[in-house]
């Protein structure tokens, strides 16, 4: 359906582009003409004649001079289509004549046997290349054979002197009929059903002779009015063609046919009225969504990764050229019809013109915010694994994922309010009192609203001072977790847990670091009193080769396990120091590590792990055991209130 209505805008664009400029009178008549005007009594005749009308015509109103002019003036311009559409045959056999005895006069076949030949010499070349060359199945196999098909009809049609007039006329057709080529080729490779196919190649090929025939009309001698009528004609036979495909083709209900039928109708009376600004608005409404879709997934093919600079500058970048023609068409046409309803009132055409350059301004921004966009979340993806790199590098890239979601908001706020001011300057508002008055309404909000603007100047100060970044695990008063994201004035803190806290900013105060750099985790274990404490530093230094050896562990390790000495002496056996360096969030998954070959190692040599015992003297044996529970359960009370670091 999409490129139904494609074809039907560019039927129309052929159309009106062609009844824009009417052509002019033969040279011969032109100096007939003047000869008349310089006549003593034909002078003397009009001059009474406009006495007389202007004694006789009554002055129209003031203020419906405009709206009464462009209606007479498209009563009068029906009236003359209706009345030149019976001298359409003549005129037409009269030009085919001119061209024909022109021809012959100088020795030339006449010009469809002449255009015959040249086809049938491009069709000759076509299969001579396609005998030799590979078989492509891909557009460019088709567009190859075209171009060797138009070069040879080109090579023969410059190389002889044609005469003037079928020199024009074969070029008109010629040109129309390799354009029908090039659309069978396209529509040969869109993904449509076959009668949709079919259809679209009668309407094309309508309008490539339509635009050929009306081109001919001046070079031909057809007078303007015959021009224009039969453009008109082959105006209502696409549209004929179009609403026959829509309820032929298109599995929409009836409902939406009949409203898509009515709306090419009324387009059609749009442009038969000769307002060319809303038939073509009207036409990008309908048509244009569909073509900048169809544009983009061709563009995207261009290129391996749409989300790289590339693949972004080619798809945004060839949708904002067909809006950039859409709307340069347009100007034009509204340029090229002074007599509009619209033009004749400088409000609507300064509106008009303001809203043309509000839409570039817009696709600019929209494409430098794309580019913009695509480059940040591009480096967001590279950000994420840092696992095998360099310290210097892992810290700048967790930097580069702190602070670029911040840029990004604040960017899209700054492209939004610089098009929107832009836009408006363009429809001719004064932004000048806005922006004072936006400045005088910030004052206002920030005295309103202190504590919106502590949190976003405090979450400036703590990105400027590389506080925490995302991934990393902070603790700041009685909130503690990994920090997942940032928006303008809070951080969003999960915990190890599971739940997730939304901190604003100026409640955060001094902030823990837990994930930077490096962390030292430090714990002790208990031996008996008869333990060889070099024995077990000796141990202990081979249970750290060990652990640093080891290919899951070793690269989170920045200095080995050691036993740093003897911590204490406790109630039960000596308390050993014990200490490693590892890169931050791995500690506590080591330390359970290091914790079983500690164990297994002591075990294996001979060294026993202290026990709580008590020695209790006299006969009550009941009291002993009663105290040495005690005892245990004190230990363990005591053991389950150490925090585990």
């Amino acid at each position: 359906m999409k490129w139904l209505l494609s074809f039907t805008a560019a039927f129309f664009f052929a159309l009106s582009a062609l009844a824009q400029v009417p052509p002019a009178a033969p040279q011969q008549k032109i100096d007939e003409l003047v000869r008349l005007l310089q006549d003593p009594e034909v002078k003397a005749w009009l001059d009474s004649r406009k006495q007389e009308s202007g004694a006789s015509t009554p002055a129209a109103p003031a203020g419906d001079s405009t709206l009464a002019n462009w209606e007479a003036g498209a009563r009068a311009r029906v009236h003359a289509i209706l009345a030149a559409i019976p001298a359409i045959p003549a005129e037409v056999t009269a030009a085919a004549t001119r061209a024909r005895r022109e021809a012959a006069s100088r020795g030339y076949a006449p010009v469809f046997v002449i255009f015959g030949g040249l086809v049938a010499f491009g069709l000759a070349a076509e299969a001579v290349y396609r005998r030799f060359a590979a078989r492509r199945k891909a557009l460019l196999g088709q567009l190859i054979p075209i171009g060797i098909f138009a070069g040879a009809m080109g090579i023969i049609f410059f190389a002889v002197e044609w005469p003037p007039l079928a020199r024009v006329t074969l070029l008109a057709y010629l040109s129309a009929f390799i354009l029908f080529r090039l659309a069978a080729a396209l529509l040969s490779v869109a993904a449509m059903g076959s009668s949709l196919r079919r259809r679209l190649l009668i309407l094309f090929g309508v309008i490539c002779f339509a635009v050929a025939t009306a081109a001919l009309s001046k070079p031909l001698g057809v007078s303007p009015e015959v021009a224009k009528a039969i453009s008109y004609c082959f105006s209502v036979l696409g549209l004929l063609l179009a609403i026959e495909a829509v309820w032929s083709v298109w599995e929409g209900s009836r409902a939406r046919k009949a409203a898509i039928a009515a709306f090419l109708a009324v387009l059609w009376l749009v442009w038969c009225l000769n307002m060319r600004g809303l038939f073509w608005i009207g036409i990008y409404a309908l048509v244009l969504p569909g073509i900048l879709n169809a544009v983009g997934r061709v563009a995207l093919s261009f290129t391996s990764d749409p989300g790289s600079l590339r693949g972004i500058l080619i798809a945004r970048g060839a949708r904002a050229a067909v809006i950039a023609l859409a709307v340069g068409w347009l100007a034009l046409v509204w340029h090229l019809n002074p007599d509009t309803l619209g033009q004749r009132d400088p409000m609507i055409a300064a509106l008009f013109y303001g809203g043309l350059k509000s839409v570039l301004v817009l696709v600019v921004a929209d494409l430098l915010w794309q580019v913009a966009r695509g480059w940040i979340d591009r480096t967001l993806r590279i950000s994420t694994s840092t696992t095998s790199l360099a310290p210097a590098d892992a810290a700048r890239r967790a930097r580069f994922r702190t602070l670029l979601p911040i840029f990004r908001n604040a960017l899209a706020v700054v492209v939004a309010v610089m098009a929107g001011l832009i836009v408006l300057a363009q429809l001719g508002v004064q932004i000048g009192p806005l922006i004072a008055g936006a400045g005088i309404f910030g004052v206002a909000i920030g005295f309103g609203s202190q504590t919106l603007v502590k949190d976003v100047i405090n979450g400036v100060f703590y990105m400027l001072d590389d506080a925490f970044r995302v991934g990393e695990y902070i603790q700041a008063k009685d909130y503690k977790g990994t920090v997942e994201s940032f928006s303008l004035r809070s951080v969003r803190l999960r915990h190890h847990r599971g739940p997730v806290f939304t901190v604003p900013f100026s409640e955060l105060g001094a902030v823990e670091n837990m994930s930077r750099d490096w962390v030292i985790d430090k714990f002790t274990i208990t031996v008996g009193f008869d333990t060889d404490i070099d024995k077990a530093r000796k141990l202990t230094k081979k249970v750290g080769a060990e652990l640093t050896e080891d290919p899951e562990l070793g690269q989170h390790f920045i200095e080995p396990l050691k036993m740093k000495g003897v911590e204490q002496f406790g109630d039960y056996g000596i308390v050993l120091s014990f200490a490693m360096t590892t890169v931050p969030g791995m500690q506590t998954y080591i330390r359970r590590k290091a914790y079983a070959k500690i164990r297994e190692v002591f075990l294996a040599n001979g060294i026993a792990f202290a026990q709580p015992t008590v020695q209790v003297g006299g006969d009550d044996k009941g009291g002993g055991a009663a105290a040495a529970a005690q005892a245990i359960r004190a230990q363990q009370v005591a053991n389950a209130a150490t925090p585990a670091k």
